[in-house]
């Protein structure tokens, strides 16, 4: 079945996400948009994923468990689980890997975690945005681990990308999967990256306010409506060369 996504989204637990952006609020925008899979992938944190989950069911949406991960080099990856167990265990690998950094939410925003009435049940004072003990050769064997996948983020953008911060791709990385957020920069990527024409491509929004929420645009061909056939079909080669 073909099933419309948006995998990279940030709720008001990110500090540079919009209050606004609840678990709810997204479920809802998610499913007036059209979208049948959403993951939530704060910085550094997965708090806010069981609430998430409540509120897509409520929306009808097939919801992913995720994190944002910034790793040593300063590169965002995200990171993908088949449920709310692996990526709880996950956040509690994580944690103690970012540095102890009090948040300042007069300068970085505030830190939300809610309950499943989309309610602030708590603020995470350690600041979720820093660089984690953790380097990226590392990182997807460690998030496999979990049953996870882990996916370089906004490979396309002049910050915190694989590209921008290392200066190339190297073909040794153990990714199968590559995060971009402008299609219309796909061609030129595959050009000076011959190695993304044999990797899955994600297009996702990176939402931080609603209105980055986006429209059914991009879809993908899986077996069942679950995250663990999402990362399966992840892990697995494209069904054809990127042009």
């Amino acid at each position: 079945m073909e099933l419309y996504y948006d995998l990279h989204t940030h709720s008001c637990l990110s500090p540079c996400a919009d209050d606004d952006m609840t678990v709810y609020n997204i479920a809802n925008m998610a499913m007036l948009c059209g979208l049948d899979i959403v993951a939530l992938t704060d910085h550094n944190s997965a708090k806010n994923c069981p609430a998430f989950f409540a509120a897509c069911r409520e929306a009808g949406l097939t919801p992913v468990a995720g994190v944002e991960l910034c790793t040593r080099e300063e590169v965002h990856v995200l990171c993908l689980f088949p449920g709310l167990g692996e990526a709880a265990a996950f956040d509690g690998f994580l944690y103690p890997l970012l540095p102890d950094i009090e948040n300042r939410a007069d300068i970085f925003g505030r830190q939300l975690i809610l309950g499943e009435d989309d309610a602030v049940r708590a603020e995470e004072k350690k600041l979720l945005i820093s660089a984690c003990d953790i380097g990226i050769e590392e990182l997807p064997a460690v998030v496999a681990e979990y049953g996870g996948i882990a996916i370089p983020a906004h490979i396309d953008r002049p910050a915190n990308g694989l590209i921008a911060n290392l200066g190339f791709i190297p073909d040794e990385y153990v990714f199968t999967c590559y995060e971009i957020k402008n299609p219309d920069a796909l061609p030129n990527l595959v050009r000076n990256n011959p190695c993304l024409a044999r990797k899955r491509i994600l297009f996702d929004s990176d939402a931080h306010t609603l209105t980055d929420i986006p429209e059914r645009r991009h879809s993908l061909s899986l077996p069942e409506r679950s995250a663990a056939a999402l990362i399966a079909a992840l892990r697995s080669a494209p069904p054809a060369a990127w042009a």
